[in-house]
C-alpha cells in the first residue's frame, strides 16, 4: 500500500471515528433528556452503540458485497433479519442483567421479559439505523467512483491530447528536412539559414509547448519564423500577406494550432503549385476571441483530390479533434471551405 492510499486509509477511518462520536453524543442527549436521566441514557448507549456499530459493519462489509451484489436477495434477506433478531435479543438481556430491569423505559408498558411488541420495535429501530448508515456509506462510494471515473477521463483527455501533439511536431520536422534536404543536393547557400530557423522552430517545439496554453503573442512570433523559413526557401515565388489587428497580449491559446493550418496552407498551396503563389494570414482580437483566417491557391486539378484528402489527415483532423478535446464548444468554431479555386480555413476561438 503506498503512501498516498494510506492516507486515505486514515482520512477514512478518523471519518467513521467522528461521524459515530457525534451520532453518540446526540443520542445520549436526545434520550437522556426525553427520560430526564442523562445518567440512564448514557449507559444505555454505552451498551447498545457497539451493537448498532457491528450490525451496519457487518452489513457493509460482509452482507452486502457476498449476497446483495450477488443478487442472492433472499438469503440477505434472511440473513440480516436474523442478525438484527440476535443483536435485539443480546440488547434486551444486557441492558435487564447489566443496566436495569426496565428495557423499555420509552416503551407503552413496563416489561421484564422478551415481548413481541418490544423486538419488532427494536427491529425496526435497528434496521433504520443499518439503512441510515448504509446509506451514506453508499452515497460516499458513488460520489469517490464518480470522482475516479472523472480523474481517469481527464488523464485520457491528456494523453490523447499529448498524443495528438507528439504527432504534430514530427510532421512538421519531416516536411521541413525534405526541404533542406533537397537544398543541400543543390549545394543552395540558403541551406544554413534555414537550418537557423528550423533550430529556433524546434526550440519553441520542444520547450515551450509542454502547457495546455501557450501566450498568443508567441505562437505568431513562432509562425513568423515558419513564415521567414518558407520565404528563404521560395524567393519571390512567394507573396505573403499577413496582417494582425486588436491586442495579443495577455491572451493565450492551444501550442503549435495555429501553425498546423500555415502548415497545411504551404504544404498544398505554394509546394503544389508553379509561378507566384499568394498566402493571405489574418489575426483579428476581438474582445477574447481571435479570428484567425488563412487562405492559399488550391494545387492544379490533377491534384486537388489527394491534396483534400491528405488535409484531412494527420494535419487537420489532428486541429480538430485537438480542439475538441481541449475547448467547450461554445468557445470554438472551425469552417474550412474551398471556393474560387482557394482553399480558406476560418477559426474563432477564445483566447483570454
Amino acid at each position: 500500500m503506498n503512501y498516498t492510499s494510506n492516507r486515505l486509509h486514515k482520512i477514512s477511518f478518523w471519518h467513521h471515528i467522528i461521524f459515530w462520536s457525534v451520532y453518540f453524543l446526540f443520542n445520549t442527549f436526545r434520550w437522556g433528556s426525553y427520560f430526564d436521566d442523562y445518567v440512564y441514557s448514557l449507559k444505555t448507549n454505552l451498551l447498545g452503540f457497539p451493537i448498532h456499530v457491528l450490525l451496519c459493519y457487518f452489513n457493509i462489509y460482509f452482507l452486502m458485497p457476498q449476497f446483495l451484489f450477488k443478487k442472492r436477495y433472499i438469503s440477505y434477506v434472511i440473513l440480516m433479519l436474523s442478525a438484527i433478531f440476535l443483536m435485539v435479543l443480546a440488547k434486551f438481556n444486557l441492558t435487564y442483567f447489566l443496566i436495569s430491569n426496565n428495557v423499555w423505559p420509552e416503551g407503552p408498558q413496563t416489561i421484564t421479559s422478551l415481548s413481541l411488541n418490544y423486538t419488532v420495535d427494536m427491529m425496526i429501530g435497528e434496521l433504520y439505523v443499518i439503512t441510515f448508515i448504509t446509506a451514506i456509506k453508499v452515497t460516499l462510494d458513488f460520489l469517490k467512483e464518480q470522482k475516479r471515473v472523472a480523474d481517469l477521463e481527464k488523464a485520457q483527455l491528456e494523453t490523447e491530447l499529448l498524443f495528438l501533439k507528439s504527432q504534430i511536431s514530427p510532421h512538421f520536422f519531416f516536411n521541413t528536412l525534405n526541404n533542406i534536404h533537397s537544398l543541400a543536393l543543390e549545394k543552395s547557400s540558403k541551406t544554413p539559414k534555414i537550418i537557423l530557423r528550423l533550430s529556433e522552430l524546434m526550440r519553441y517545439l520542444l520547450y515551450e509547448t509542454k502547457l495546455e496554453r501557450q501566450s498568443l503573442e508567441n505562437e505568431i512570433l513562432c509562425i513568423q519564423n515558419y513564415l521567414d523559413l518558407e520565404r528563404i526557401r521560395h524567393d519571390d515565388l512567394l507573396q505573403i500577406n499577413m496582417s494582425i489587428s486588436g491586442d495579443i497580449l495577455d491572451k493565450e491559446i492551444a501550442p503549435i494550432l495555429l501553425l498546423t493550418f500555415v502548415e497545411n496552407a504551404f504544404k498544398h498551396g505554394a509546394n503544389k503549385n508553379i509561378g507566384i503563389v499568394n498566402i493571405d494570414i489574418d489575426f483579428t482580437i476581438l474582445e477574447n476571441f481571435l479570428y484567425f483566417t488563412i487562405t492559399n491557391p488550391l494545387p492544379a486539378v490533377t491534384e486537388i483530390k489527394s491534396c483534400l484528402g491528405e488535409s484531412s489527415g494527420i494535419g487537420l483532423e489532428n486541429v480538430k479533434k485537438r480542439l475538441m478535446l481541449g475547448y467547450n464548444k461554445e468557445d470554438y468554431d472551425l469552417k474550412i471551405n474551398t471556393e474560387n479555386n482557394k482553399f480558406t480555413v476560418v477559426l474563432k476561438i477564445k483566447v483570454c
